[in-house]
Order: structure tokens, then sequence, then C-alpha cells
């Protein structure tokens, strides 16, 4: 009788022991959320998903949030979420995309150690085409000038705080999930 490989054994196996913990970043549309579960079921890790978890703990919509709270509020949720996310082993992290906006958060993600950040990448126009075609709401995309500047504003901060950047232009999830663990594993 033969064995068969187990591939979330073989893909949990490729993570070098130096690393802990998985942080996506970028733009809306990049695919964290996607690539991350993803990624996590792959490699048989745990998934959190940053927005969603504050909408889950406060019943609130992140657009809702903004409104009823203000920024500022919203900001000091997010930082105490990802304090938290980043205390636990084996997990993958989707970060909300102006979460690097936050200096707190930026060090939270930089200094917390076995903590490897890959920024998924992709051109504003392939981003807002991927935005428009899924079914939840973007206010923030409302207005593209606005959009757009603040994708230049956050593009060079996710590019700062991580290890890995991953062109997903044209990628499936599933071949950014493999290019992700082929450049962890050198």
């Amino acid at each position: 009788m033969t064995t068969q490989p187990n591939p979330i054994t073989e893909a949990t196996a490729s993570i070098p022991a130096d690393i802990k913990r998985i942080v996506l970043t970028g733009f809306m549309g990049a695919g964290k959320s996607t690539i991350g579960r993803l990624l996590a079921s792959r490699i048989g890790w745990t998934f959190l998903d940053v927005d969603t978890h504050l909408e889950a703990r406060t019943n609130a919509t992140i657009p809702e949030l903004f409104e009823r709270h203000g920024e500022a509020t919203f900001r000091r949720l997010e930082s105490s979420a990802i304090a938290s996310a980043l205390a636990r082993t084996q997990t993958v992290l989707a970060l909300g995309g102006g979460a690097p906006e936050e200096l707190t958060n930026r060090l939270l993600i930089e200094q917390t150690p076995a903590t490897f950040t890959i920024f998924l990448d992709a051109p504003f126009p392939t981003l807002y085409d991927r935005c428009m075609l899924q079914e939840i709401g973007r206010p923030v995309l409302a207005n593209l000038d606005a959009a757009q500047a603040r994708f230049a504003r956050r593009h060079p901060l996710y590019r700062r705080i991580s290890r890995l950047t991953i062109d997903t232009t044209s990628s499936t999830p599933n071949e950014t999930i493999e290019a992700i663990l082929a450049a962890i594993a050198k």
C-alpha cells in the first residue's frame, strides 16, 4: 500500500521555520482576501481578513464605521485588530487597503518578528476594473480622481513594508499562490 502525498503538509513544509505569519497588502481589488483565503487553506494556516474581522466585531460595514465614528476611530480599531492578529502564528492576514497609511500599522507589521509581508500589485486600471466586477460596493471608487490619488499615495507604502512584491495583473489566484510559495521557499 502506497501513501498519497498530503498537499497541505508539503506546502506547509515549504514555508521556512522563521516565518510564522504572512501579511498580504495592496490596494482594493488586488486579491488580498481571495488569495489569502486560498493560501491559508493550501498551507493549513488560519486566514484572517482585518476588514471582515472589524465588521463582525462592530456589527457594521467599513463605510458605516467611517460614517458613524470617523476615520480616526476606525484606524484605532484597525490598529488594534492588526496587533491582535500579529500576535497569532500560522496565520495569513489580509490587511485593509488603507492600513499602511497609519504609521502605527506600518511599525506593527515591520517590527513583528517572523512576519513575511507580500505586496499584491497591479496597475490602477486593472484594480478598478476588478472592483467594478465585484458585487460589494466600493464607495471610495465613486470619485475616480480621488481613488487614483489614493492609489498613488499608498503604492510606495505597500512597497516599503513588504519583503516581496507579486504582480497580480494577469495571474489567476492559483498562479499567484504558486509564485508566493516559490518566492518564500527561496
